[in-house]
């Protein structure tokens, strides 16, 4: 005698003891086969739309697997389908006569043997169904029937978990196949060449390799469009971090309400519209990098709850009670004086020097004039590309002159700004940058206008003005009216200065040109 609670107890704990359906099926078939000569168990899920089921998991003695058996149903079974109602329970002589199972039965190896086939239904909502194929040799009985019919809900919530979890499964994958897919878009756009990381930027590229390896934070200043971006790109994509998401905040666009929120993610109830949690940036850069741009335009409260991530690695959601772990590498960025901001109060001191543990300052475009012939091509193959035009516009006579010569104020964003305005005028013929001349930008001179928050070092001033008279002398350096006799000095002392500074002059200028 078999005691029914017993029975209900015992295979429920097998039917839920697995997140795996097939496991789950085969731990169950182990102990029904010491009860019922039964020898095979599989899952069948039925979709009423396309007429079809699918049997997406069995188990024999040896293992339990995970499949995806498609079959269509005759049209007289689907009928009958469509008209149930209620769960059912019933006994079929052999499998390989029954039309509802006959296709299943040959794909499944169990033609000649006998099935209970049992309805799963859940909530008035019918799944599928569980079929039960015996020993050959050994007949089920009514007896067997009944007893299983006792497990007819642990089999129905076994399927509808299934279902539910091959589908956060798949949803699992799509979003991390479309993580993988923006992170590849990220780095593309931020990995792409360093323009100028053997000239003007080279400097700034020699610290950016030596700090990628480390986890230490890094400070990025500089004017406002010079690419404090891009150098953080950088670092991710040289550091161990790079296979990680790299996130980025603009602190200055973020309304200072919603700071914490954005940054730290909230709780559900913390206040009025958390109708649920939510991750902040923090928690979605763990395992890469946060870059946070306008670090400078961080609330006080924000400052205060930043500076516990830097120094102890964790977090507290807006609302939220327990500490959050994470293992991330904090850039920041700022075009602001950030020890004016302290002067006045604004900016905290032990966030500023807890940032400033390896400062990275990128020169203004106006700096590194050598840079902009390469900018300029980069930006019209890049934004040629984008307009999707046909050919790839030349430069007019005479523009890198001009473009060398104008100052940038606003850097190599403006640069930018100005190849693609000249496209759009321009079309596929010469690129003129008139509007240069039609703004009054050209003759601009703004790096002579003198200012202690950005001082220009001398060697910049001198290597500005030795470009400047090279320019008058179309290159020419030594001779009648060459650039050494109009600057006054020798010859070899100008090429020994010139290479100093990292003027090319000689084979070299029309190899770069």
């Amino acid at each position: 005698m078999i005691d029914e609670n017993d029975f209900f107890r015992e295979a429920t704990l097998r039917i839920c003891g697995s997140l795996d359906v097939e496991k789950a099926l085969w731990q169950c078939l182990l102990y029904l086969k010491n009860i019922i000569p039964a020898y095979h168990l599989s899952l069948h899920l039925y979709d009423p739309g396309l007429g079809m089921v699918e049997t997406v998991a069995y188990a024999d003695l040896k293992a339990g697997r995970r499949v995806s058996i498609k079959n269509a149903l005759p049209s007289r079974v689907r009928r009958a389908l469509a008209q149930r109602r209620s769960t059912r329970i019933w006994h079929v002589e052999t499998m390989g006569e029954y039309e509802g199972t006959r296709e299943i039965a040959r794909k499944l190896n169990i033609l000649d043997s006998a099935g209970i086939i049992m309805d799963l239904v859940v909530e008035r909502n019918f799944l599928g169904t569980l079929i039960v194929a015996n020993d050959p040799s050994k007949a089920f009985t009514q007896k067997d029937v009944r007893l299983m019919n006792v497990l007819n809900q642990p089999f129905a919530i076994a399927l509808a978990n299934s279902m539910r979890y091959r589908e956060l499964t798949s949803l699992k994958d799509m979003l991390a196949d479309e993580s993988r897919y923006f992170q590849n878009e990220l780095r593309r756009l931020t990995g792409e060449e360093v323009i100028g990381s053997e000239t003007g930027l080279r400097a700034v590229m020699q610290m950016v390799r030596q700090v990628a390896g480390l986890d230490s934070p890094v400070l990025v200043l500089g004017e406002t469009g010079v690419g404090k971006e891009l150098i953080a790109g950088a670092i991710h994509n040289f550091s161990s971090r790079r296979k990680g998401p790299l996130i980025r905040v603009n602190c200055g666009a973020i309304p200072e309400t919603l700071m914490d929120s954005e940054l730290f993610g909230h709780e559900k109830g913390a206040f009025t519209g958390a109708v649920s949690s939510k991750r902040g940036r923090f928690e979605r850069s763990h395992g890469g990098t946060i870059f946070l741009d306008e670090i400078g335009e961080l609330s006080p409260e924000a400052q205060v709850r930043l500076l516990r991530v830097l120094q102890e690695k964790e977090i507290e959601r807006v609302g939220g009670t327990n500490s959050i772990k994470l293992d991330i590498r904090v850039i920041a960025a700022t075009h602001r004086n950030l020890e004016e901001l302290l002067a006045q109060g604004r900016f905290r001191q032990d966030l500023y020097f807890r940032l400033k543990v390896f400062p990275i300052t990128i020169p203004p475009l106006r700096q590194r004039r050598d840079d902009i012939p390469a900018l300029v091509h980069h930006f019209i193959h890049k934004k040629a590309r984008e307009m999707k035009l046909g050919t790839v516009p030349n430069l007019a006579p005479g523009v890198i002159e001009r473009l060398v010569s104008y100052d940038w104020p606003g850097n190599v964003r403006e640069l930018e700004n100005a190849v693609e305005r000249a496209l759009i005028l321009g079309g596929s013929g010469l690129l003129e940058f008139d509007e240069l001349e039609q703004n009054g930008l050209a003759g601009s001179n703004q790096s002579d206008v003198f200012s202690f928050d950005n001082p220009v070092k001398l060697d910049s001033v001198v290597a500005d003005h030795i470009r400047k008279v090279l320019n008058h002398t179309s290159g020419k350096v030594h001779g009648d009216q060459g650039a050494a006799e109009l600057l006054g000095i020798n010859p070899s002392t100008l090429r020994h200065r010139m290479r100093r500074l990292g003027i090319p002059f000689g084979r070299k200028k029309s190899v770069d040109q």
